[in-house]
């Protein structure tokens, strides 16, 4: 019968060994979520963030180590109704915000619409805030700022969050506890009061 010679052979053949490399990777496996962007911290050192097409790749961490100072916004969606009316044109409308070298938009959305969303808030580029498309989530998982909701947006997006960075690291941190909210993130509760 076959099923006892398998079951035998089963029996009595030696153990399976782990390869070393795997027994390391399973030692080395931490089921903790990694910490938030801290304050003191760089950016992410990345290509990962697109700016007007496909090929032009951003490097926010490059960008701010030559910078004084940079805000960084990021949404959970681009044109989501607090993205379009509150958060962005709160930081756009704020005299403080002409302080800084730069400011820039991170959402997890394709660079086309990153690119239109930029084109409706800002028609005349007055405001010089950048639009910058994390198509892929990796800025954003660096950063530990992912969430998914998919009900809603689809699958991963960036939580709402304002970052201001002085001499390429983070200098405060305002994270909406809620993912998408808005009650630490907006220009006034960042920058201060107009």
């Amino acid at each position: 019968m076959i099923v006892p010679t398998i079951t035998r052979a089963l029996r009595t053949s030696a153990p399976r060994r782990i390869p070393a490399a795997a027994s390391f990777a399973a030692r080395s496996f931490h089921s903790t979520r990694p910490a938030f962007i801290k304050v003191g911290d760089p950016l992410p050192d990345l290509d990962a963030l697109q700016e007007g097409s496909p090929g032009n790749k951003v490097n926010l961490a490059n960008e701010a180590s030559r910078l004084n100072s940079m805000i960084i916004l990021g949404v959970p969606a681009a044109f989501s109704p607090s993205c379009s009316a509150t958060h962005i044109p709160g930081f756009m409308q704020h005299p403080k915000t002409k302080d800084y070298d730069q400011v820039a938009v991170v959402s997890v959305n394709d660079v086309f619409v990153m690119k239109a969303w930029g084109a409706d808030l800002d028609p005349s580029s007055d405001f010089g805030v950048r639009f910058l498309a994390d198509p892929e989530g990796k800025f954003t998982k660096a950063m530990d700022m992912g969430f998914v909701n998919e009900p809603i947006f689809g699958g991963l997006r960036s939580r709402r969050y304002s970052i201001i960075v002085e001499n390429g690291k983070v200098k405060s941190i305002n994270v909406e506890p809620d993912h998408t909210g808005t009650s630490v993130s907006l220009a006034q509760h960042v920058l201060g009061s107009a």
